[in-house]
């Protein structure tokens, strides 16, 4: 009986261990936006970063890059690499106005890592939607660790009348959960 028991233990305490997250279930939020430790222009609203998502094995990333980063770093890069005129005109006219944000999201499983779930919609204060993205391109995670895979993707960021803070959303269709930021766009 005592083995049984040790059994059934071992059993259940696995289980739990090894806990996914559940469909539908909503994220916590933050009582003040968290400041993000690799993007400092994207505030999380929600608990998608923390040590509990990645045992949940869900965590979805922003970062914004503003236009006028992006156009000092394609600077640097044309005085480094000694680019002809062609090269750099071509990298500047793909430039994004408003910027370009990147998705990254971390899933268990190469399939559930496909971006083509997640959806966007950004809205001003005012609830002037600047950016809907109904689905992400399409694909495979690639291996990041242990068992979570990891999509990336740039998309490029609507130009902003002047600097304010933008309310991101991202809705992930397999989960049925949704992320929000708060991004201070330039």
């Amino acid at each position: 009986m005592k083995k049984l028991l040790l059994l059934a233990i071992l059993v259940l305490t696995t289980l739990a261990a090894s806990a996914q997250y559940m469909p539908g279930k909503p994220r916590k939020k933050y009582t003040f936006p968290k400041k993000d430790e690799e993007s400092p222009y994207v505030l999380n609203v929600t608990k998608n970063t923390d040590e509990d998502a990645e045992v949940d094995a869900c965590v979805t990333r922003v970062a914004y890059r503003p236009y006028s980063l992006l156009l000092t770093e394609i600077n640097e890069l044309k005085r480094m690499n000694n680019w002809a005129d062609t090269t750099y005109q071509r990298r500047f006219q793909q430039l994004a106005a408003g910027g370009q944000l990147v998705i990254t999201m971390y899933r268990r499983g190469a399939a559930n890592a496909d971006p083509a779930y997640l959806s966007l919609v950004a809205k001003t204060k005012d609830g002037k939607e600047v950016l809907n993205v109904p689905g992400l391109p399409a694909g495979n995670g690639r291996f990041w660790n242990r068992d979570l895979y990891m999509s990336k993707r740039t998309i490029p960021f609507g130009k902003v009348d002047a600097a304010q803070d933008i309310f991101l959303t991202i809705n992930d269709a397999k989960t049925k959960q949704n992320f929000e930021y708060i991004i201070k766009a330039e």
